[in-house]
């Protein structure tokens, strides 16, 4: 098996890991506060992949430390925006609107490095709209307080994909190490909030043990390494391809699990924003496969 196909695998894996995320973060929410899930999560993640791959930790160049330190802010306020939009909108819909970096990345490069986006952004962006506001208004054509929150995802994240993209490429910076330092800055800056703005506490039954240790194996620890690691031996175009299977595995799960149905507004809304992705990164102009 190829390289390119072993990281296109394992991208898919990732993607389910967190389709299903959406489902156990509104899980844990009934029992965890936001801030004190994120820190759990990242700070267990962190401390388990740091005890696994400590050999390969040392020595760290600076590089690696300011990347890290740089993705882990973005990344920490991706989460902020994730979690306390699922805690005000559905599954199926955080899922959908957080999968928007495929959309917004290629605008977010435009205006920091001047690279214009070619005429299929803005169909997706068209596409991506409307079908928005069809999946997210209701009657007052109003969308759900959660809904604008997780739109922070969409802008966070693409800035988080930019400058990894941006950190790997460079000689000097080791993915494996960065991909693990970056979950300890988020850990440590969720750690900070939570005990300003909440009162912290651990998961109080089997049940909440369990899907939050779920979040911080397979979802944070492996998920991220993964990605961070696997990003070089495959292209941006299969990457972004693959990202968005990611509100098709949380609505299916959603759907099972949840019991969470949409209006057929909101279906067709999804279709059209799956769309607008997959025009996105399903037929790159001019780029390497």
């Amino acid at each position: 098996m190829s390289k390119q196909r072993k990281a296109d695998l394992l991208l898919v894996m990732v993607t389910a890991f967190w389709g299903v995320s959406y489902f156990l973060v509104d899980l844990c929410l009934t029992d965890l506060p936001p801030l004190t899930l994120n820190a759990f999560r990242f700070l267990v993640a962190f401390f388990l992949l740091g005890a696994v791959f400590y050999k390969k930790m040392r020595p760290i160049s600076r590089q690696t430390v300011k990347y890290s330190l740089l993705v882990g802010v973005f990344l920490a306020l991706v989460y902020i925006c994730c979690t306390y939009g699922i805690l005000f909108t559905s599954i199926s819909n955080a899922g959908f609107i957080c999968a928007l970096p495929a959309v917004t990345t290629p605008l977010l490069q435009f205006f920091l490095t001047g690279k214009k986006p070619g005429p299929r952004l803005t169909v997706s962006l068209v596409l991506c709209t409307v079908g928005m506001a069809l999946l997210t208004l209701n009657e007052a054509f109003r969308p759900a307080l959660g809904d604008v929150i997780c739109l922070g995802v969409a802008l966070f994240y693409a800035l988080d994909l930019i400058y990894t993209e941006k950190a790997v490429s460079r000689p000097d910076v080791d993915p494996l190490q960065m991909g693990v330092l970056e979950l300890g800055v988020v850990g440590v800056i969720m750690l900070v909030l939570c005990l300003f703005l909440e009162q912290p506490r651990l998961p109080s039954t089997p049940l909440f043990w369990g899907s939050a240790l779920f979040l911080a194996l397979f979802c944070t620890g492996f998920a991220f390494v993964v990605q961070t690691v696997q990003q070089q031996y495959t292209s941006a175009s299969h990457v972004g391809l693959i990202f968005t299977l990611e509100p098709l595995f949380s609505a299916a799960v959603a759907y099972f699990l949840a019991d969470e149905i949409l209006l057929p507004r909101g279906y067709v809304g999804a279709a059209m924003m799956m769309a607008s992705l997959i025009i996105m990164e399903a037929f790159p102009a001019k780029r390497a496969e």
